[in-house]
């Protein structure tokens, strides 16, 4: 399990655990597969911005 906060390190279809933004003060991960990355920079200190399959859209805390 790798964090995720380089960009290159993530991919659509890879399984992700992120955080939600209205979740971020809790801590609670959602799990789901990367359907479109969303930050433009390589690196983020706080993870980088997915959206998920679902839509859910959130910061990838940790790569499956």
């Amino acid at each position: 399990m790798s964090q995720g906060t380089n960009r290159q390190q993530i991919s659509p279809g890879m399984l992700v655990c992120i955080v939600q933004k209205h979740h971020q003060r809790s801590g609670e991960l959602t799990e789901g597969v990367v359907k479109r990355i969303l930050t433009k920079s390589g690196y983020h200190p706080h993870g980088i911005k997915v959206m998920l399959d679902d839509g859910t859209v959130g910061r990838v805390k940790e790569i499956l």
